[in-house]
């Protein structure tokens, strides 16, 4: 017999069967406990926990059946062994006790050596048990620990992608502004120069060409009378049209110059290499340079007329801000918005493009509270789903074709708005009527 100190409750109403149960259960070592109705006991167990319970079943106001559905509901006595005693021997009564959760049953009445040899036998069992759980507590807690620190390390891990997505998205937008700029900006360079050259001849030109008028109107002063051969010639010229013409034709070169010099202007406000530190900068300059870029996407073509840009510029003031990269999420913004009304387009005659022209809306304006300056794109293409809204400023993401799109435009725009200037960048889409990017930059 393996020594114990187990601890019993007994519940029985007859006092014999109480007296007899707990002589035979101390004499061998077990501290006991009874009680002659189930209430006693349920109380008395908040301050001793047995290992073991010995219930009647018949018992005035709470049956051995019920008592034990109660324990059986509290977690802290749910796997205590009961074993039932009663003088009822019907298997239909043995049956609803394991019903209830009982472990055993004994018949009064009772055989000490029985009694004995079950009570030893379920607490061995329940000892076991007992140990089983704690093993099983001592591992769940290590594993529960080495979740903690697999979740940490994944998040470590997460951390170190997102920050080298964003690495990536940075050399790719410098990589790509580095190359535009140097584009743009060498081909406004080069424009400059024989723009300037021309605009020099052209002052020389007007002053020679004012010269000439001069002599020509002094000779037909003095001499009215041209030769016959001269007259042909002079009236096969059109001399009066020509020295009215050439003016006109030199005023109509120096507005063609001008344009030129403008758009070297706006090539040089879009390429404008960004410094360490943020500049004050107009976004209505920042955009007018992005759509003049753009133009020749705007134009019309044979399949479509061309696209409609509304501005509604607010009043708003400059703002301190990388103006190269705010110029490369205009430039992101408007050819995606370009983009959908092409894609809108597609099985549309030219007519009914006409009927319902494509249209690009740019507004800005000055927040309520004067402290950010709020820009909108929108367009009247066909809009996107949720699922593809929701996916919108994920690196990788695209819904163009393969090789039409890298995924990458939406992903450095939020990046340039939210982490390099502080702001925000929204989109709202219904699905038939078109697109609405909003941008919030801070002054």
């Amino acid at each position: 017999m393996i020594e114990n100190n187990g601890r019993i409750i007994i519940v029985d109403d007859t006092p014999a069967n109480l007296h007899l149960l707990s002589n035979l259960l101390e004499e061998h070592d077990y501290e006991v406990r009874a009680f002659p109705n189930a209430k006693l006991a349920l109380k008395a167990m908040e301050n001793f926990l047995p290992e073991l319970i010995l219930l009647d079943i018949t018992m005035p106001q709470m049956n051995g059946y019920e008592m034990c559905e109660y324990l059986k509901e509290d977690l802290k006595w749910r796997d205590i062994p009961v074993i039932f005693i009663s003088a009822l021997n019907e298997i239909f009564d043995k049956v609803r006790a394991f019903s209830v959760g009982g472990v055993d049953y004994i018949t009064k009445p009772v055989q000490a050596e029985e009694v004995l040899a079950r009570v030893e036998t379920h607490l061995q069992l329940f000892r076991l048990q007992q140990i089983l759980q704690q093993t099983n507590f001592v591992q769940s807690q290590k594993l529960a620990q080495q979740n903690r620190q697999l979740k940490t390390l994944n998040q470590q891990l997460k951390e170190k992608y997102t920050q080298l997505e964003e690495a990536q998205l940075q050399l790719v937008q410098h990589e790509k502004m580095a190359t535009l700029g140097q584009l743009v900006a060498g081909v406004a360079h080069e424009i400059n120069n024989p723009l300037g050259f021309i605009g020099g001849n052209v002052e020389i030109l007007k002053e020679n060409l004012a010269d000439l008028s001069a002599i020509i109107e002094g000779y037909r002063e003095e001499f009215p009378k041209p030769s016959p051969q001269l007259a042909e010639e002079i009236e096969e010229l059109d001399l009066d049209f020509v020295l009215e013409d050439i003016p006109k034709i030199i005023a109509s070169m120096q507005e063609g110059m001008e344009r030129i010099g403008n758009i070297s202007i706006s090539l040089r406000t879009f390429s404008r290499t960004d410094t360490v530190s943020k500049t004050e900068f107009n976004l209505h300059d920042g955009i007018d340079s992005t759509l003049l870029i753009l133009k020749y996407r705007l134009k019309a073509n044979e399949q479509r007329p061309a696209i409609e840009i509304v501005k509604k510029y607010g009043e708003i003031p400059t703002v301190k801000c990388y103006p190269g990269q705010l110029n490369q999420v205009f430039m992101n913004l408007l050819a995606n918005a370009i983009d959908a009304l092409d894609e809108s387009n597609e099985g549309k005659t030219f007519a009914e493009i006409e009927k319902q022209p494509n249209c690009i809306t740019i507004a800005t304006e000055l927040s309520e509270d004067n402290k950010q300056v709020i820009v909108k794109i929108a367009d009247n293409g066909m809009g996107m789903p949720e699922e593809v809204k929701a996916r919108l400023f994920e690196q990788g993401f695209t819904t163009k074709g393969v090789g039409k799109g890298t995924g990458l435009g939406m992903a450095i725009a939020h990046q340039i708005v939210t982490e390099k200037h502080g702001g925000k960048i929204s989109c709202d889409s219904t699905v038939g009527q078109g697109t609405t990017f909003t941008i919030i930059i801070p002054r």
